[in-house]
């Protein structure tokens, strides 16, 4: 039994960085390194870069505010420097394992905070719940603004409705298996966590509190702009980028949104901050818009590649703040 737990961790650590190790080597087989280089020293402008990197910090810091604000109706009120470091901790330890982040955070607060673990879980499910809806809307603009381009997207990564019943690319084939793969391990993954509380009565009470919290939550209008705040940030982290180079600078804001909508979808897959998945969704979006291959590849290497440096950044960061955080009185 041992040997058994000790597969299945070891898989879970191993198969998000194989497989985005694969798309990854896929996308870049034939890649002029050196050209990398070129584009690093003069073929960008590093200042849309550097003013880009504040967005991704504000992101993670409203996420904090927000999910202080839900822990606040069940009578939780820890300290706002240990809930931002407990952010930026979640997202670089989610670089190693996808996911375990929203786990380790809810760890940080009942280590330093006295926080209920149980309780601060059934928040995160509260926080994703909120997170799906504004994502949702921002879906629905980039649709009506591009229908065309969208349903071209679809076909050209063998997922249009039309492909369902005909015949798949190749791609088509792989991407729809790793979805299905996908599914059936998160609803495994779910059905487990599930049975396990239904074992104990306190903890699953926690729970339910937690992802109910968002009814007694004061200032509702405030949580909401809180939600909406943290999508902005993170678009403008992204969008900021189009114009560190020539080729994307004038591709124009319904474009990045349309990328960016793609490309968070593509990071559900389970792979490290969505390296290989992201890649690949959102140089197709810049290839649609007329961007050449080749530069696209480019950008998509150059900007995930800074932020999710800025991303390990943070982490190592909140790692050196906590270390010297005292324990909460509790």
């Amino acid at each position: 039994m041992e040997t058994v737990k000790y597969l299945r961790k070891s898989l879970k650590i191993a198969f998000p960085l194989l497989l985005g190790g694969m798309i990854l080597w896929w996308m870049y087989r034939d890649f002029d390194w050196n050209a990398l280089w070129q584009a690093l020293n003069k073929g960008m402008d590093w200042t849309w870069m550097w003013l880009s990197m504040p967005f991704g910090i504000l992101a993670q810091v409203l996420r904090a505010f927000r999910w202080r604000q839900a822990l606040s109706p069940l009578d939780e009120h820890p300290r706002l420097l240990t809930s931002v470091n407990s952010i930026f901790l979640s997202y670089a330890s989610s670089l190693v394992i996808p996911r375990v982040g929203e786990v380790l955070r809810c760890g940080v607060l009942k280590k330093y905070e006295g926080t209920s673990f149980t309780k601060a879980i059934g928040t995160v499910v509260t926080e994703r719940v909120m997170d799906t809806l504004v994502m949702l809307v921002f879906s629905s603009m980039a649709v009506l603004l591009q229908i065309r381009v969208f349903s071209i997207f679809l076909s050209e990564t063998g997922v249009g409705f039309e492909e369902i019943l005909g015949r798949f690319s190749a791609t088509g084939y792989w991407v729809t298996a790793v979805c299905l793969l996908v599914l059936v391990v998160s609803l495994f993954s779910v059905a487990k966590r599930l049975a396990w509380f239904s074992k104990t009565k306190g903890v699953l009470k926690n729970v339910v509190d937690g992802i109910l919290s968002l009814r007694d939550i004061r200032h509702i209008p405030l949580y909401i702009m809180y939600s909406v705040g943290i999508w902005v940030a993170y678009f403008l982290h992204f969008y900021l980028t189009f114009f560190c180079f020539s080729y994307t600078a004038d591709l124009g804001v319904t474009a990045a949104l349309i990328a960016f909508i793609v490309g968070s979808f593509a990071v559900l897959v389970p792979t490290p901050n969505g390296a290989g998945p992201w890649h690949f969704a959102v140089k197709t979006v810049l290839v649609l818009y007329g961007v050449s291959e080749s530069d696209g590849v480019m950008f998509v290497l150059i900007v995930h590649t800074l932020q999710t440096l800025l991303v390990v950044l943070l982490g190592l960061y909140a790692a050196g703040v906590l270390a010297f955080t005292r324990t909460k009185h509790y």
